[in-house]
């Protein structure tokens, strides 16, 4: 049986860090079509859509060939409006795919895909990275996170995990290979709508990550790693980040 995957970007105009970062113009063009031609070149995703509550983003994206629904406005994180999303057009895989991830790898998307296609018990899966510098560790805009031997999340946090108990002079990356988060949630469409109907906790509050819901709950997120140069975009200042990434 073909499983059909969809991939949603939300995006939202008021980015507190950034505001109209996602239509912001690099190189001559909103800043999100360039992980649209990112995602475009999975051979696994059937069908992307840009989620949005704004009339300016639609506006935006009119010129471009690229799907755009409107959603309700108040939703308490990116998954809940992707949630929205597979509730009116379907899957039997949907993928969050926050729209500040730039330099993302279509061939890793496709290997995570095809990993869910053959292993049916994966609910969740997430993407990570090794960590190169203090600078990206100690940086609450860098999401942390520490996995156990089946390569499943155990936590993630904006606080460095772990904590080096017995820290020597040096860099911290040199001594321990911290991970960071990339963005990008991969959900069944069950497991989906059961992150939907889950009330917030003060955890996930506190710290502003949608992904905790899902540990809270007792569920478990597949982690899987990638060497790739992926960007996030958080601020203006980081958009110089991109000549790196887009030469």
């Amino acid at each position: 049986m073909s499983i059909k995957v969809t991939a949603v970007v939300p995006a939202r105009l008021m980015s507190s860090r950034f505001p109209g970062k996602v239509i912001c113009n690099y190189r001559g063009r909103p800043l999100i079509t360039y992980l649209l031609d990112d995602i475009r070149r999975s051979r696994c995703i059937h069908r992307i859509i840009v989620a949005t509550d704004s009339r300016e983003i639609v506006k935006a994206l009119s010129d471009y060939d690229v799907e755009v629904m409107i959603t309700k406005r108040h939703h308490r994180t990116g998954s809940d409006r992707v949630s929205e999303v597979a509730r009116r057009v379907g899957g039997d895989i949907i993928i969050n795919i926050q729209a500040d991830n730039f330099g993302l790898k279509a061939t890793l998307l496709d290997r995570v895909i095809n990993h869910m296609r053959i292993n049916r018990r994966v609910e969740y899966a997430t993407i990570g990275r090794r960590l190169t510098d203090d600078e990206e560790l100690f940086d609450p805009n860098t999401v942390k996170l520490i996995a156990n031997k089946k390569k499943e999340v155990v936590w993630f946090s904006r606080y460095p995990l772990p904590y080096l108990q017995n820290l020597k002079p040096g860099s911290h990356v040199s001594q321990h290979p911290f991970i960071g988060h990339i963005g990008v949630y991969f959900f069944r469409r069950e497991a989906l709508r059961a992150f939907g109907k889950w009330s917030s906790s003060a955890l996930e509050k506190a710290e502003s990550l949608e992904q905790l819901r899902i540990l809270l709950h007792g569920r478990r997120i597949r982690l899987f790693m990638t060497q790739s140069n992926v960007v996030s975009v958080d601020t203006e200042a980081d958009l110089k980040k991109l000549d790196a990434v887009y030469k």
